[in-house]
């Protein structure tokens, strides 16, 4: 049983569905990502939301490609090849977590 080709695999199905979920959503998607629904709707008004689900979205297919890739190479390669793979998507992950909510969304304020 190769476990590198199953662990990626099983991540490519809840990061494929969403992506498609805010890509058919849009704007109204944006209420689901986490710190953006804790701020208060005068807030929430001064941020370009289908920015922010673009973002979301794209950010979520691209998971789901390195985790396609990571299944890919750990199948015909090696299952060792898992490893770069959650590798790349923790850095990828973690470049974008805030502890702050305003220092989190400041790209997406309306100009």
């Amino acid at each position: 049983m190769n476990i590198g080709f199953w662990l990626c695999g099983i991540l490519i199905i809840p990061f494929a569905m969403i992506g498609v979920l805010f890509a058919i959503f849009k704007e109204k998607a944006a209420q689901f990502v986490s710190g953006f629904n804790s701020l208060s709707k005068e807030e929430q008004a001064l941020y370009d939301k289908a920015y922010i689900s673009r973002d979301v979205r794209n950010q979520c297919f691209t998971w789901a490609a390195i985790m396609l890739i990571g299944a890919v190479l750990s199948y015909f390669l090696t299952p060792y090849m898992a490893i770069p793979a959650f590798g790349i998507w923790l850095v990828l992950f973690f470049k974008d977590v805030h502890f702050d909510p305003h220092k989190a969304f400041e790209k997406y304020l309306l100009k």
